[in-house]
């Protein structure tokens, strides 16, 4: 009879471990304050460089899956024009959402 063997799957880092060093030096430059930062070898751009600047296009917040229960009402309004009524239901929240953060 064979023993099962265990395997184990070591897990791969996708950026080299730091050095005491390194972790000293990250420690320090995370501790500067923006004013003590030196940019000036950093031009500033001129307002026209942003001027087709288009704001969180690549930002994709994680989705999670939840079961919500609804009015019929609510559910028959949202997809009445059609598919996405799950997309214009995330939006709709999200307004309210944004809307209170900025009261608070």
């Amino acid at each position: 009879m064979r023993k099962a063997t265990k395997v184990v799957k070591a897990k791969r880092r996708l950026e080299p471990a730091l050095s005491p060093a390194q972790k000293r030096e990250m420690a320090a430059l995370a501790a500067l304050t923006d004013a003590q930062i030196d940019t000036s070898d950093i031009p500033e751009l001129p307002p026209s460089a942003w001027k087709d600047a288009v704001r969180g296009r690549f930002y994709r917040p994680v989705k999670q899956a939840v079961s919500m229960r609804l009015d019929a009402d609510v559910v028959a309004w949202l997809k009445k024009t059609g598919k996405g009524y799950q997309t214009r239901a995330n939006r709709i929240l999200r307004q309210v959402m944004l809307q209170d953060s900025r009261r608070t």
